[in-house]
């Protein structure tokens, strides 16, 4: 093994001093940028416009994948299958910003909607899935991203919700379509 000259040995000692004195400043600044954007406390109406646009979107996901199997309409079977790609991809970003504030229960769909469909099949199913959750639940989810992107406290709740309420809008547009099509047949 080489051996090391006096000053090496000095400058070796020296940098060890130095990470070993800065380790805990550099970690609590690391700590405290976490907290900084992890554990900031959302208003209570932040907090709750996550809580429903979470069971919202876990509710028309879950009521879509049954239209995959229950529905008998072709038309309700791509709707179906587009808001689930649409509202699994809304609930990813809705995700990341409710982790980012310590929220990390994943959000429940509604029972009550689900049960409601459950043992529906065909024509039957189509025609409560369209008004349950298609018309009904896009006018709910619309007024509610309206709302957040006009009033939310938390700058990037109230910017998602801003970049999704297009889409929340059309999606409420196809489904009143959709709503006047299976009406009319």
């Amino acid at each position: 093994m080489p051996r090391l000259s006096p000053s090496s040995t000095r400058m070796i000692a020296l940098l060890f001093t130095a990470a070993t004195a800065l380790a805990p400043v550099a970690q609590a600044q690391t700590v405290a940028a976490a907290s900084a954007t992890q554990g900031e406390k959302l208003s209570p109406s932040d907090q709750q416009f996550l809580q429903d646009a979470g069971q919202a979107g876990a509710t028309e996901i879950a009521a879509s994948k049954l239209a995959l199997t229950h529905a008998s309409d072709r038309q309700v079977r791509d709707f179906a299958q587009r808001m689930i790609v649409d509202h699994t991809k809304l609930a990813r970003n809705l995700d990341v910003l409710a982790k980012r504030h310590g929220i990390t229960a994943p959000p429940a769909a509604d029972t009550s909607v689900i049960g409601s469909l459950q043992n529906l099949q065909g024509a039957e199913f189509d025609k409560a899935y369209i008004e349950k959750v298609a018309v009904d639940g896009h006018q709910k989810a619309v007024a509610l991203f309206r709302k957040e992107s006009e009033s939310g406290n938390d700058t990037a709740l109230k910017a998602a919700a801003t970049k999704a309420l297009p889409v929340i809008s059309h999606h409420y547009e196809m489904a009143q379509q959709l709503a006047k099509a299976k009406a009319a047949s």
